[in-house]
C-alpha cells in the first residue's frame, strides 16, 4: 500500500509522468478542425498516371503534417472520370459539406451550419503563370461555390532547398558546401528555367538568389515559354565566366511538356536536373497556403538550413 508521501514497503508505484514545461515541451498534435474547408490541389497540364501519382504524393505529405485534412485533387484538363475536373471537384466538396450538416441535424446532433469557403484551392505551380491561374479562376467560377484561391507556391526558401537537392541528385552541384569535396560535373552557372513569361522570371529570380547563396555560383532565371530567353541567359552566364552550365527546372512538373526542357537543354548545350516533383517542401507549402487562407495552424514553414 502506498502512502501520501510515496510507496510503502519499498514497492514501486507507477506515477503519471508530469507534463513537460518550457520551450522544449513537446507540442500537442495538431489536427484539422472539424468541418474545415477541403484543400483542393489544382493540377495543370495533361492528366496522366504520373501526374496523378505526383499529386497524390503531395497530398500525402500535406496530410502527414495535418491529420484529418480533407484533401482532393482537381485537374485543369480533367475529364470528370479518371481525372476529375477542378470545377466538378469543387462542386462535390460543397455538396458533401452541406450533406454532412443536414445528416447531423436530421439525427438530432448539434452541428454548426456551414459557413465560409467550402474549399481552398492551391495551384500546383512553383511560380506565377497567368495563363494557368486564369483557367483556375474560371474553374472556380464555373463551380458556383464559395472558394478561397491561394497564391502559387513560390518564391520560398524551401524551393531553393528543393532545387539544390535536385541539382545534387543529378551530380550538378555539391550536396554540402560545408564539406570539402567536389563533384566533377558540378556546374559553375545555373539557368533557372520557369514558365509564365517575365512575371515568372522575376519571381523565380528571388528563389534564384537564395539558390545562388547555397551554391556559391551565379544563378539567372529564364522563361521556357519565351523564344530565345534560355539561350540569352546562358550567353550572359558564359560571358560572365561560367564554363559549365546546368538547367534547373523551377517547375513542379505537370505544368509543361517535358520536351520543352529537353529542347532548351540541347539548345544551350548543358545538362538538366529533374523538376521539383513531389519534394516534401511542395506538400508543406501547399498546406501552409491552405492554413493561412483559413487562419489555422500549422504556421508557415520556415526555410531549412543549407545542405
Amino acid at each position: 500500500m502506498s502512502t501520501p508521501t510515496g510507496p510503502a514497503s519499498g514497492l514501486p508505484v507507477r506515477m503519471p509522468r508530469p507534463r513537460q514545461s518550457g520551450r522544449h515541451r513537446r507540442p500537442e498534435p495538431v489536427v484539422a478542425p472539424e468541418g474545415a474547408a477541403a484543400l483542393v490541389l489544382a493540377v495543370p497540364g495533361v492528366p496522366s498516371s504520373a501526374t496523378r501519382s505526383l499529386a497524390e504524393e503531395v497530398i500525402s505529405i500535406a496530410r502527414s503534417e495535418l491529420p484529418g485534412l480533407n484533401a482532393r485533387i482537381g485537374y485543369l484538363d480533367g475529364d470528370d472520370a479518371e481525372f476529375p475536373a477542378l470545377a466538378s471537384v469543387l462542386t462535390q466538396a460543397a455538396q458533401e459539406r452541406t450533406a454532412r450538416y443536414e445528416q447531423a441535424t436530421a439525427a438530432g446532433l448539434e452541428a454548426a451550419a456551414p459557413e465560409g469557403p467550402s474549399a481552398v484551392v492551391v495551384p500546383l505551380l512553383a511560380g506565377p503563370d497567368s495563363a494557368h491561374v486564369r483557367r483556375i479562376r474560371q474553374a472556380v467560377m464555373d463551380s458556383g461555390t464559395q472558394v478561397e484561391l491561394t497564391d502559387v507556391l513560390g518564391p520560398h526558401p524551401l524551393l531553393a532547398e528543393a532545387l539544390h537537392v535536385r541539382l545534387s541528385e543529378a551530380g550538378l552541384a555539391r550536396a554540402d558546401r560545408a564539406r570539402l569535396f567536389t563533384v566533377a560535373t558540378a556546374a559553375d552557372g545555373i539557368v533557372l528555367a520557369t514558365v509564365g513569361g517575365e512575371e515568372a522570371v522575376q519571381a523565380a529570380g528571388i528563389t534564384g538568389m537564395l539558390l545562388a547563396a547555397r551554391l556559391a555560383v551565379p544563378v539567372m532565371a529564364a522563361a521556357l515559354d519565351v523564344d530565345g530567353s534560355v539561350a540569352s541567359i546562358a550567353e550572359q552566364l558564359r560571358d560572365a565566366g561560367s564554363a559549365q552550365l546546368a538547367l534547373a527546372p523551377y517547375l513542379v512538373g505537370p505544368e509543361i511538356d517535358a520536351s520543352l526542357l529537353e529542347d532548351a537543354a540541347k539548345e544551350v548545350g548543358c545538362a538538366t536536373a529533374e523538376p521539383l516533383g513531389a519534394y516534401p517542401a511542395i506538400g508543406k507549402l501547399a498546406l501552409s497556403l491552405y492554413a493561412t487562407a483559413l487562419g489555422i495552424t500549422p504556421a508557415t514553414p520556415q526555410g531549412a538550413p543549407a545542405l
